[in-house]
């Protein structure tokens, strides 16, 4: 896959999502607008070259690769959602979400309003209630 801007640094989501073919930018798009819906309160950046979501810190982050989406960072903390996110875990736990595949978005949305409440109890020191 071939970003329709080579070296340009995007200072925000929908810019990274700009330099991407037609195909990827819908899938981005969507995964965008999936974080959104969960969490509205998140605050959108670029860190490390990449779309991110922060509330009380990291939420997730995503990318695009030649073959696939990526996630960060990895689930940890709830064994339902770990089982939930294994077929798509890479070798250092960070999901791979494959172009030839069907993109799981109502498991995005788990994922991210699970960061955020473990987030915010990990903040306001309490223990996460399940």
């Amino acid at each position: 896959m071939k970003k329709t801007t080579a070296g340009a640094k995007p200072a925000t989501i929908d810019q990274y999502i700009a330099t991407f073919p037609p195909a990827v930018r819908t899938i981005l798009r969507k995964i965008k607008r999936t974080v959104r819906d969960a969490v509205p309160e998140a605050e959108e950046t670029i860190s490390y070259r990449m779309p991110a979501f922060k509330l009380d810190g990291v939420l997730l982050y995503f990318a695009a690769f030649n073959n696939h989406i990526g996630l960060f960072p990895p689930v940890k903390g709830d064994a339902s959602l770990e089982r939930a996110v294994k077929p798509y875990a890479g070798p250092k736990g960070n999901l791979r979400f494959p172009y030839d595949k069907p993109i799981p978005y109502g498991l995005i949305k788990r994922i991210v309003k699970f960061r955020a409440k473990q987030n915010g109890a990990r903040v306001r020191g309490r223990p996460l209630k399940r």
